[in-house]
């Protein structure tokens, strides 16, 4: 089980996936010459301290908390730089950020959601995305991005235990 299924997981500790997260952006940005630069961290950290998809105005409170200019285009530039690099997803269907657990490998999101407790977990479907591709072909269309973001009920909120 991945660290990113885990998080359907209650008695899961995400310090260790935190650690992780934040070490693959530092080794990431040192790879192509980039500055990971603290405020950039504390986004990244702060949006690993859960795996529930985070909004930008939700991450302000954490800037303001470190002394950091807490303004939203601060946050915005910071997660702009992060889902550029391939450190975050944006989640349409929330307009929120999630930590992606794999960002040195190119590949097409896609998220399990659970429309009670917001918690959320991305998920390799090669195959999935694949299909997509050969359909955008079939029509002549050249995809640019490409996200699935499933809603549904987690184990944990099934259970009644969320």
């Amino acid at each position: 089980m991945s660290d990113s299924q885990l998080a359907f997981t209650p008695e899961h500790d995400h310090s260790g996936c935190i650690e992780h997260a934040l070490m693959d952006a530092r080794s990431l940005c040192e790879e192509r010459n980039l500055r990971f630069t603290p405020i950039r961290e504390l986004v990244l950290k702060t949006i690993w301290q859960s795996h529930k998809p985070l909004g930008a105005y939700e991450l302000l409170p954490a800037l303001a908390e470190a002394g950091f200019n807490s303004a939203p285009p601060t946050v915005y530039r910071a997660l702009d730089f992060l889902q550029e690099q391939g450190l975050v997803h944006r989640i349409s269907l929330l307009n929120a950020f999630i930590g992606c657990p794999h960002p040195s490998t190119s590949h097409e999101g896609s998220f399990l959601i659970c429309r009670h407790c917001n918690n959320a977990v991305e998920v390799e479907a090669p195959s999935i995305s694949n299909e997509v591709n050969k359909q955008a072909e079939r029509f002549g269309f050249i995809p640019e991005q490409q996200s699935i973001e499933v809603l549904g009920t987690c184990p944990e909120c099934q259970r009644g235990n969320a």
